[in-house]
């Protein structure tokens, strides 16, 4: 089993969200709220993240960074991107120099 399974089955779960009641479940109602409050929920899990991280404690920080991956994918989906799509562009930087990836990006 490839650690891409459990979130293919997240994201699975999270597509099924989108035509769900906003009331009954947490995801769809994030759905139905718009992508300020997805992005909003993103922001806030990345603050907890770097907060856990300050603190020192790893196993606090495993549990904020599955809630900022969580809502991460929640956004993705949003805009109908999947993880696979993000594994294909972190296979194609694989092996490449940071400096030289970030020097290959359009200007903006």
């Amino acid at each position: 089993m490839s650690e891409l399974d459990i979130l293919a089955r997240v994201q699975a779960t999270l597509e099924s969200r989108k035509t769900a009641e906003p009331s009954s479940s947490y995801v769809a109602g994030l759905y139905a709220k718009g992508t300020d409050s997805i992005c909003k929920k993103v922001a806030e899990e990345a603050a907890e993240t770097i907060m856990a991280a300050k603190d020192g404690d790893a196993h606090h920080l495993v549990k904020e960074v599955a809630d900022l991956w969580f809502h991460s994918m929640i956004l993705l989906s949003q805009y109908g991107v999947s993880v696979t799509d993000v594994a294909a562009e972190f296979e194609r930087r694989e092996g490449v120099s940071g400096i030289t990836e970030k020097a290959s990006r359009p200007k903006p």
